[in-house]
């Protein structure tokens, strides 16, 4: 049997996303003793419910958009689930003066959700198209501190580096070394690691005041690849 969409009118969004708040607190306490983050910080809680994620979904997906569960979003690529979405914003750390990198673009629900919380994000985005839809989303919504780019996220955005956090919201085989180089001293790197469409590892990866790496395994997850560019 096809789900039935569970919004129909927008007077129907504040009470779906107030569920969806609610599916996302009780699976974050049920995973704390995997991920170490038994509750999701009051500022990652708002961006949850102030961000449209109706607004980042095709137009026929509109009516799951409070479902909490990834969804396609065109050219082989999905928006994220909105619990790791939460999980990841919450394991990233942000604060209200930080510059943050994103690398991996999509819809830009995951770019709105960082752009609220930090001082700038820069994101990249390897396929044009999704740079250009997400770059124009993230305007009409008046998110004025995010500056997208399309190109190869593994090498980072050597220009505006260094940043106090890195997000990657695409499977990359290995840790690209530009991103760990990239990353302030202080600074944290999300990343879930492994084979594309396999289980993969989400890790996050924070950086010494002397610049050495410390890795730590959160939890089992599923990205689409990180598209990089043929070397």
């Amino acid at each position: 049997m096809a789900e039935r969409p569970l919004v129909a009118h927008e007077a129907e969004y504040a009470s779906v996303r107030q569920r969806l708040l609610e599916q996302v607190v009780a699976e974050t306490r049920e995973t704390g003793d995997l991920t170490g983050c038994y509750e999701l910080s009051e500022a990652v809680l708002r961006a949850l419910v102030t961000v449209p994620r109706h607004r980042f979904v095709p137009v026929e997906q509109v009516g799951f958009a409070y479902v909490d569960k990834p969804l396609s979003i065109g050219h082989g690529q999905t928006i994220s689930q909105p619990f790791i979405v939460a999980l990841m914003t919450e394991l990233l750390q942000p604060d209200s003066q930080a510059t943050v990198l994103e690398v991996g673009t999509g819809s830009g629900y995951q770019t709105a959700m960082l752009a609220g919380l930090v001082r700038r994000v820069y994101s990249i985005e390897r396929i044009p198209e999704l740079a250009e839809a997400a770059e124009r989303r993230l305007r009409e919504l008046g998110y004025s501190n995010v500056e997208i780019r399309d190109g190869d996220g593994g090498l980072g955005w050597e220009e505006q580096a260094p940043f106090d956090g890195i997000m990657v919201t695409a499977a990359a085989a290995t840790v690209p070394p530009a991103l760990i180089r990239q990353l302030k001293p202080g600074g944290r790197l999300v990343i879930p690691v492994g084979e594309p469409y396999r289980s993969q590892d989400l890790r996050v990866m924070s950086k010494d005041e002397r610049g050495r790496v410390e890795t730590r395994s959160v939890l089992p997850v599923v990205f689409v690849p990180l598209v990089r560019d043929r070397e």
